[in-house]
């Protein structure tokens, strides 16, 4: 499990089911556990305003340098 956060405030967005390794490109939305998130439409935002990624069919496309993340990631 890894947990994303804001760059700007560092609030907690999500929880996430990282499985692998590598970059956080897009986020897979069946694997977010716990949700902080604000959605306005397709935006995904953190509580301070910051657009975090854009909502798509089945992930979430995750805008780079908006946000960090640490944690382990599961083994493939």
């Amino acid at each position: 499990m890894v947990t994303v956060k804001c760059a700007k405030c560092k609030g907690r967005i999500f929880r996430y089911l990282k499985i692998g390794k590598g970059e956080l490109w897009h986020c897979w939305k069946d694997r977010i556990k716990e949700d902080y998130s604000i959605r306005e439409g397709s935006q995904v935002k953190c509580q301070c305003g910051n657009i975090i990624g854009i909502e798509q069919d089945k992930w979430i496309k995750m805008k780079q340098h908006s946000f960090t993340y640490s944690g382990a990631a599961a083994r493939k």
